[in-house]
C-alpha cells in the first residue's frame, strides 16, 4: 500500500497511543480534526485531507462516535521509526 510521509507520521503517533479528535456538522460530515499525541501535543501538519485518506484506506477507525484510533490494518501498514525519546 502506498502511504505518504505525512500519513506515516500520523500513523506513528497513533500507534504510540495518540488519537484523532473530530467534530461533525449536524451529525453526519466530519468538519474538523485534530491529531493528539499520547502526551497531549498536537500534530501540526495533520489536516482533513490526510484524515480522509487514512479513513478511506481503513487505516483508522472509530467506534460509537469515540475519537479515531489506529486500526489493525493501520498497525500492520505503519513502518518502524526511531522513537526520539532517550533511553
Amino acid at each position: 500500500m502506498n502511504i505518504s510521509r505525512l500519513e506515516q507520521r500520523a500513523l506513528h503517533v497513533l500507534a504510540l497511543g495518540g488519537l484523532i479528535l473530530h467534530e461533525r456538522e449536524h451529525g453526519s460530515k466530519v468538519t474538523s480534526v485534530t491529531c493528539v499525541t499520547r502526551e497531549g501535543m498536537i500534530l501540526s501538519d495533520f489536516d482533513l485531507t490526510i484524515f480522509n485518506r487514512l479513513r478511506r484506506k481503513r487505516l483508522i477507525e472509530s467506534h460509537s462516535g469515540n475519537p479515531y484510533r489506529i486500526s489493525k490494518r493501520g498497525r500492520i501498514s505503519v513502518r518502524a521509526q526511531l522513537d526520539n525519546q532517550g533511553a
